[in-house]
């Protein structure tokens, strides 16, 4: 008998049809000799239905309420769930974060999962039931709800496959595995059999869609295989496992593209020690994640720092730097652009092959693509480019290393 973790995104339980067959599919896991924990999302659209109702109040409705309000969509369908299994005579508990035990700190809206106590969802395995847990939620030290943000069912799967020492963890999705470059923007691109949790959580923090980058790290961390597969049909997935040597082989994994990004270029610092951390420290209070950074020192001997972010926090990051730059130098100011995206080509056989960022570069330059920052990691290379070429450039890379083409 194997513990198995499946988690079900939003449109796999989209509809009531849909939910049936993910009935189905937990009753033929357990049919199979296995227990079953399926970590459920909200039925597709609700969560952007539910924000929608709440700015009907504001555009900035508090985040201790949001947090009470977007919990009841993964409730809704942990609910529906269980009922479908109900019906085909399986023996189903829904459980909410809290119940499942997900303790968890940080901003509302944003949390991080702290721990796990799994020994109510044991108890219940044990007792003969299929589980099915609410994703995307658990409860602070002081007793709220509180939401991981988007994306969170796939961590709440993967902590708590980690916390009941799960055989499988399966992400069941719409897509059935992580492909070279999204389909819907290269047609020729190929599912991968297998990649490493590096190569996925820079695919996943390059704006790859498949997964939520923050489950890619706590897989990692605590040795979670997992494995993306179609909830629609029974085809093999991509496992996601730790890296072995013939991973090197393969000199670029994939091509990820991310939209809607900005830029923030701020001129004037004093070249002085400590200048960068007071202005990343003033982001990082604000809550703001940003990715590329460039500094160098300009010709009048003041520093130049640029970075990107996503293009929604771009006025929160104006008003957090706007008093920090007032403090550090009356030279000191914000220039912006938007309009951008990132381009990243990934892979762990960067470190053994070279000539990886002039085939990239070369191959943007024969179709006509500028390149704006470029920033590179030991398995990433990532440009920005006009967001109006993005798709164009991410066609020509992926053409570029013959990605469409399995490894010899």
């Amino acid at each position: 008998m194997a513990l198995i973790v499946q988690k079900y995104g939003g449109t796999s339980v989209g509809t009531i049809d849909r939910i049936r067959n993910v009935a189905t599919r937990v009753k033929r896991t357990r049919d199979e000799g296995n227990q079953v924990v399926a970590v459920v999302s909200a039925m597709g659209g609700v969560t952007d239905k539910l924000i929608g109702m709440a700015r009907e109040f504001g555009d900035t409705p508090a985040e201790r309420e949001m947090d009470v309000l977007l919990s009841t969509g993964e409730q809704q369908s942990i609910a529906l769930v269980s009922m479908a299994l109900h019906e085909l005579g399986v023996p189903a508990l829904s459980i909410t974060g809290r119940q499942a035990g997900i303790r968890t700190i940080g901003s509302h809206t944003r949390g991080r999962i702290e721990a796990i106590d799994p020994d109510y969802m044991r108890s219940c395995l044990d007792a003969g039931n299929a589980l099915v847990v609410a994703g995307f939620q658990g409860i602070t030290p002081e007793g709220l709800i509180h939401t991981l943000g988007r994306g969170g069912s796939d961590l709440t799967a993967i902590a708590v496959a980690a916390a009941v020492g799960a055989d499988v963890c399966q992400i069941l999705t719409d897509v059935d595995g992580v492909y070279t470059c999204d389909p819907r923007i290269v047609p020729d691109a190929r599912k991968l059999p297998e990649i490493s949790y590096d190569e996925m959580l820079e695919l996943a923090s390059s704006g790859a869609k498949v997964m939520q980058s923050r489950s890619v790290e706590f897989a990692k961390k605590y040795g979670v295989i997992f494995e993306v597969r179609s909830s629609l049909n029974d085809n093999p997935g991509t496992l996601v496992l730790e890296e072995h040597p013939d991973m090197e082989n393969v000199v670029i994994r994939g091509v990820s593209i991310e939209r809607s990004q900005a830029r923030v270029t701020i001129i004037g610092i004093p070249d002085e020690p400590g200048m960068s951390a007071r202005i990343l420290c003033a982001l990082g209070d604000a809550e703001i994640n940003i990715d590329m950074i460039i500094s160098n020192i300009a010709s009048d001997g003041y520093a130049r720092h640029s970075f990107t972010m996503h293009a929604n926090d771009l006025g929160r990051a104006q008003a957090a730097l706007k008093p920090v730059l007032a403090e550090i130098s009356a030279q000191a100011k914000v220039e912006t652009e938007a309009g951008i995206a990132k381009l990243s080509c990934v892979g762990i056989g960067m470190r053994s092959h070279s000539g990886v960022a002039a085939t990239m570069f070369r191959a943007l330059g024969e179709v006509g693509i500028n390149i704006g920052m470029i920033s590179t990691s030991e398995i990433k290379i990532a440009v920005t480019v006009d967001e109006t070429r993005i798709e164009d450039a991410a066609r020509a890379v992926h053409a570029a290393f013959d990605l469409d083409k399995a490894p010899a």
